[in-house]
């Protein structure tokens, strides 16, 4: 459930992002904007991150088999990387383009394309808040980096609004602001960039961000008789699901068996009582009376 909705909101940016790109890129060469033209850029990225995260939730999503008996949740966390890319791809030439219209006379932008950018700001902004949203119900690394990129379209539309708004205002001799917010824009998509590929790589290299979590199954843990306590507990995430190991204490004097039936009505209560665990693997330690 969580992944097919996932895969849904990131069908809509790709939508969004496609309009968007038309409209920014059409009123950027009619108003005489780089800026505009600069954020048309940053939502053509946008459509392709959004195709990237697509593909990496629908591999995500794909059940565990004899290759991969972990699943393939990886996949999600390796999309995230490849739309980190895409945003420094992005940002750079956005950047050094800019730096070149700073360097070219040219005319003024025009006044309607403030009207455009106020409107297309205040829809990213939208489109931020609800895929960030989508992205912490499900859990979605990468639905989370798409979120980002939607907010750094919204910054960059931010920065062309403000550019064209000092161009027109102050007239003759400031016709570059509007270069100037071009290039501010695509140093905070290389901040973005940087804030969507920390958690990614921590995700790959197994990195630990689950304290919430082990208490959490630790206290479940207790309400299964048997259990006396819990010891050593590791939790990773692969994609949306987590996989968990975990050291229970239970008596010493009861029989392997008994042991066994313990540990096994344990893995049934947890993955109950937490969904998004795919998989649990306990190892019981006896305690001494």
């Amino acid at each position: 459930m969580k992944q097919s909705s996932a895969i849904k909101t990131t069908y809509l940016s790709i939508l969004s992002s496609a309009l968007l790109a038309l409209l920014k890129a059409v009123v950027g060469v009619l108003g005489n904007s780089y800026a505009m033209i600069a954020d048309a850029i940053e939502s053509v990225t946008d459509i392709f991150a959004s195709i990237i995260v697509l593909i990496g939730l629908k591999v995500a999503a794909k059940p565990a088999d004899e290759g991969h008996p972990y699943g393939h949740g990886k996949a999600e966390a390796l999309a995230t990387f490849v739309v980190g890319a895409i945003m420094i791809v992005s940002a750079t030439l956005i950047g050094s383009q800019s730096i070149e219209n700073i360097n070219t006379p040219h005319d003024l932008p025009k006044s309607f394309t403030l009207y455009v950018l106020g409107g297309i700001i205040l829809f990213k902004e939208a489109s931020f808040q609800y895929v960030i949203r989508k992205s912490k119900e499900s859990g979605s690394t990468s639905l989370r980096a798409d979120a980002w990129h939607h907010r750094s379209d919204a910054i960059t539309s931010l920065a062309a609004f403000i550019g064209i708004s000092i161009a027109l205002l102050m007239g003759k001799g400031y016709e570059t602001a509007d270069d100037w917010a071009a290039l501010l824009a695509s140093g905070v998509i290389f901040y973005n960039s940087y804030l969507i590929l920390k958690p990614a790589f921590g995700e790959i290299m197994d990195e630990h961000h689950y304290d919430d979590m082990i208490q959490l199954i630790r206290t479940k843990s207790k309400e299964v008789n048997g259990v006396i306590d819990t010891e050593k507990c590791h939790v990773r995430k692969a994609g949306m699901q987590y996989y968990v190991d975990l050291h229970v204490l239970v008596k010493a004097s009861i029989s392997v068996r008994e042991g066994h039936d313990i540990a096994h009505r344990l893995k049934d209560h947890l993955m109950k009582a937490l969904p998004e665990i795919a998989d649990v693997l306990i190892h019981v330690e006896p305690k001494e009376n």
